[in-house]
């Protein structure tokens, strides 16, 4: 592929996601508008990838042990003669936050390599560049961050027999999300799903699959609400995070609509479709947390309907 360079550098802000929403492992994801990483990238005169990060988290800058540097190699593999890029990450998403931190890296980074290059590569191929950072990252190639990071919104995504990704619409909602200052490593949380449910089992959670994507689509709030609710992953990986129980059942009482884990942890959810609800539901959430001992963030914010390109 030969290349018509049109920036020299650019800048952008790419949200963080929260993949599965409740029932939907690996399937649905969600952009929000906070927190975002700020990347800036531009043509190098020196060959390859230079990563730099202007954040503390100390991760790495090699390129073949960074997601972003992983991301974009898959993207220059498919350029006859690619340039030199340098980047500048700095992440507001924690690492290992649950919030998509190695999606808003890759995805970001092939994103705006491409507004470089005039924009050479579909949005298929940005995701699929992208979800070989996720594998480096977890080891496995999901979509249901990098696709909401790209698309905004709501993304419904199949891998089977090949890559669709869908927008969906969705009512007005306002999220709340409370982070506790730990880490849960998205390989280490996968070990500890279980490989085999029962059929029963698998029958309710399609049922809850199913009624949140119709609660999304025909904007039914009610629906929405009775299915958010997860049988398969939630109950062991919630044992991951502390409190857990405390503040989904302390959310649920104050109204939110419902709401888990933030893709595999330790960051949690809940859904609200009133701004005086999530207030209330953030304090409630913040109680619980201040008196723990446990250092967290909390975030009140809404879904970020916008593409990033």
């Amino acid at each position: 592929m030969k290349l018509n360079i049109e920036n020299e550098e650019i800048s952008l802000k790419i949200p963080a996601t929260i993949a599965n929403i409740v029932c939907g492992f690996d399937i649905l994801g969600m952009a929000v508008n906070e927190p975002f990483d700020d990347i800036k990238i531009k043509i190098s005169e020196k060959p390859g990838i230079q990563i730099k990060h202007t954040d503390p988290y100390g991760l790495p800058e090699d390129p073949k042990k960074n997601v972003a540097g992983v991301a974009l190699q898959a993207m220059m593999n498919e350029m006859d003669e690619p340039p030199g890029f340098s980047i500048s990450i700095h992440k507001n998403i924690l690492p290992g936050s649950g919030l998509g931190s190695s999606g808003a890296s890759a995805l970001g980074t092939v994103a705006a390599a491409n507004i470089l290059l005039g924009k050479p590569f579909s949005h298929e191929q940005l995701i699929r560049f992208a979800m070989e950072g996720e594998r480096a990252a977890s080891g496995t190639a999901h979509a249901d961050n990098v696709a909401p990071c790209l698309y905004g919104g709501i993304t419904l995504i199949s891998s089977e027999p090949a890559l669709q990704i869908n927008t969906l619409p969705y009512p007005e909602l306002f999220v709340v999300i409370l982070h506790p200052q730990i880490e849960v490593k998205t390989s280490d949380s996968r070990k500890i799903i279980k490989k085999e449910i029962q059929l029963k089992t698998a029958v309710r959670q399609w049922g809850y699959i199913a009624g949140l994507v119709a609660g999304f689509c025909k904007k039914d709030i009610e629906l929405i609400r009775r299915s958010l609710n997860d049988v398969v992953f939630e109950p062991a990986r919630s044992l991951l995070i502390p409190k857990f129980k405390e503040l989904k059942s302390a959310a649920i009482g104050a109204e939110a609509l419902g709401g888990g884990i933030s893709g595999s942890g330790p960051a949690v959810f809940m859904l609200c479709d009133q701004m005086s609800v999530a207030e209330n539901v953030e304090k409630k959430m913040n109680e619980i947390y201040t008196k723990s001992g446990i250092d967290f963030k909390t975030y009140l914010t809404t879904i970020k309907s916008t593409p990033l390109l």
